[in-house]
């Protein structure tokens, strides 16, 4: 009986620690459903992990500005397409694309970005 349980518990733990770890908040603070699009003027980009965050003003219906953020992919998946820490800088014109957050945060995760040269980059995200 001890061999049959501990064969079990073996084959157990040797398929769970071959799957990834489940730590990842995923998306669902935002609405994937919806889709927005905005012009923006980047305020601050930071290149760190676990996503890469653009920092914008923008002006809601009362025409209050609000600081926004534009969460992307991991630094890694970025870097595989040429990004780095200088690819947006203070003061670029950029078009970002992708799901508001939910409750009126202002936040989008980014699906895609025009970029200040007018190039247009798709942005996956790995979850």
């Amino acid at each position: 009986m001890k061999r049959v349980f501990g064969s079990l518990a073996l084959t157990w733990v040797l398929l769970v620690a071959r799957r990834p770890a489940g730590a990842h908040h995923g998306w669902a603070e935002f609405d994937e459903t919806a889709e927005i699009s905005v012009d923006a003027t980047v305020s601050a980009f930071h290149f760190v992990n676990p996503h890469c965050v653009v920092e914008f003003d923008l002006k809601d219906d009362s025409g209050k500005v609000r600081r926004w953020q534009g969460e992307f992919s991991n630094p890694g998946q970025l870097a595989r397409k040429g990004w780095n820490a200088a690819s947006l800088q203070p003061g670029d014109r950029i078009k970002l694309s992708g799901h508001p957050a939910r409750n009126n945060v202002p936040a989008i995760h980014v699906t895609k970005i025009r970029t200040p040269d007018g190039k247009e980059v798709g942005i996956e995200n790995e979850r």
